[in-house]
């Protein structure tokens, strides 16, 4: 278990990924802007930081750039940014961040980055590198996004968790109870969430399998299962 800080000025973000970090165990304290980043680095001394590029107010970069001037990058940093450029990349990389996932995030390279950035936890911080060339630089950091962003999923390991409660599954009994009467969207909402429960249960709880058999991306299937409020099922590793 780690203590993890997501930085982001978007909530929708901020809530997505302290619900699947939350799920994995760690201990993620949220931060909107730069001031709220500040003062959750002091109080709590995250052992990661999950830090948006683009926000209002003080951006992404300038934090780093403040943390590694105050001697206070002693964590590993992952940048978010859905429109970061090569620029902007190879400032960050030089300033000290560890990695780059780009939005919308995928589950499984966010998982893979947090696990890659928590195993450098104890290793010693970067400084900054004024005087690499911008070549090498750019070449390193081209690498690096090209790892990042890419788009097949081939290469991460599948993980499986298992729900500590999981809902029974439908029956012919809850599909006959559905109403007819219900407004379209009420509906849809009902069987939707008959649907995802069932195969929560037959799956025994796995997000992976689920995913597949659902046809969803695993992180819109998290939000999906907020969105129907079945977001209070909890899971956790084989074996806690």
């Amino acid at each position: 278990m780690a203590n993890i800080l997501v930085v982001d000025d978007e909530m929708g973000i901020r809530e997505l990924l302290s619900e699947i970090l939350g799920d994995e165990g760690h201990v993620v304290q949220l931060a909107e802007n730069a001031q709220q980043a500040r003062a959750a680095r002091i109080e709590s001394r995250p052992d990661l930081v999950l830090l948006d590029i683009w926000m209002p107010d003080t951006d992404g970069v300038t934090l780093l750039k403040e943390w590694q001037r105050d001697g206070m990058l002693t964590m590993p940093v992952i940048m978010m940014s859905g429109h970061a450029t090569i620029d902007t990349a190879v400032e960050a990389t030089r300033i000290g961040a560890l990695n780059f996932l780009e939005k919308p995030i995928a589950l499984q390279k966010l998982l893979k980055a947090v696990q890659q950035g928590l195993s450098r936890g104890n290793d010693v911080v970067r400084p900054a590198l004024p005087s690499l060339p911008a070549t090498v630089a750019e070449t390193h950091v081209n690498n690096v996004l090209a790892h990042s962003f890419s788009a097949s999923s081939a290469a991460y390991e599948s993980r499986s968790f298992a729900a500590v409660a999981v809902p029974a599954p439908a029956t012919n009994n809850q599909f006959a109870n559905l109403s007819f009467e219900l407004p379209l969207r009420e509906a849809r909402d009902a069987f939707e969430r008959i649907y995802f429960e069932y195969h929560l249960h037959r799956e025994g709880g796995s997000m992976t399998r689920v995913a597949e058999k659902t046809g969803l991306e695993r992180t819109h299937l998290y939000r999906k299962l907020k969105q129907l409020g079945v977001e209070s099922v909890k899971y956790a590793k084989r074996g806690e």
